[in-house]
């Protein structure tokens, strides 16, 4: 299962309310099978601006995956798969700051971890491997966004870290509370597992974090639901497919970035100890390291 069916590309993450991703040509569906079982959609590959794109919808075309559902490690597989070198993820997120309104984009540099349920490795199995995940976000793909979206006027935030929670259920009272004491930024359901696996795949990553609503901290405003973030997410989204469209084209396809040497490094396990079905399923991200 090495190798993969295309040149380099990049690949684009729809979150809530993202489904499609319009101005592509030359557009076809591809159905992948992966080992890790199926992905959330038929991926959606075409050119925009001149450059390669891969598009797939996280919670499924008709939104019919709940975050703690995701099948994230076939997601990144595939767009490994499809020669994805470069991810943009977008995702609707509550705000935790007085100053991150609903409708402004944050670009995320850093992630908090509370989930319980979920398969965030490919490495299991028989074959260890720990990548470097310091800095979680790729630096120049941050960059490019940042400049995107302010050069159409968006209201983008440099910075700012993510908590992921489980989900699907928001958060209690005191949960929000707590978590904007210990300073987060904004708070999702699914990023985070993509950043670990992209990592894994040596697949540059960049979140953009797209502000519904405050949670349920905020004492002078409503508390969250799912009434008022659709209300914000119908112009969130037109703003993100206005970024999208201004952002690709100027996203490198190849260059060095240290992202795409996380595993060069990383593998504990002797190669002569991988069992073969490892080997097998991890082919695609291993084979030019694994003798």
């Amino acid at each position: 299962m090495s190798g993969s069916l295309r040149t380099e590309a990049v690949g684009v993450i729809g979150g809530s309310g993202l489904y499609d991703l319009p101005g592509l040509s030359d557009v076809r569906e591809v159905a992948l099978a992966t080992p890790f079982g199926p992905p959330s959609d038929a991926y959606v590959t075409g050119r925009l601006g001149g450059v390669p794109v891969v598009f797939l919808p996280r919670h499924g075309r008709g939104h019919r995956i709940s975050p703690s559902e995701i099948n994230f490690r076939a997601n990144i597989w595939g767009l490994k798969k499809l020669g994805v070198t470069r991810v943009v993820s977008l995702s609707a997120v509550g705000s935790m700051r007085e100053d991150v309104h609903p409708g402004d984009f944050v670009v995320i540099d850093q992630f908090f971890d509370r989930t319980r349920h979920r398969a965030d490795t490919f490495f299991e199995g028989g074959v260890v491997a720990h990548v470097m995940f310091a800095d979680p976000v790729c630096a120049d793909l941050r960059s490019i966004l940042l400049a995107a979206g302010r050069e159409l006027g968006l209201a983008m935030h440099d910075g700012g870290t993510y908590l992921n929670m489980e989900g699907p259920q928001f958060s209690t009272r005191a949960e929000s509370r707590i978590y904007r004491a210990w300073g987060v930024d904004v708070i999702g359901m699914t990023n985070l597992q993509e950043a670990k696996l992209a990592r894994e795949a040596e697949i540059c990553y960049a979140t953009v974090a797209m502000a519904t609503d405050y949670d349920c901290w905020h004492e002078t405003h409503d508390d969250v639901t799912v009434e008022s973030i659709l209300a914000v997410m119908a112009a969130n989204v037109g703003n993100a497919k206005r970024l999208l469209a201004a952002a690709l084209p100027r996203i490198p396809v190849q260059g060095a970035c240290p992202d795409g040497r996380a595993l060069q490094s990383a593998i504990m396990t002797a190669h002569d100890r991988i069992p073969a079905e490892a080997r097998l399923r991890l082919g695609l991200l291993v084979d030019k390291y694994v003798r």
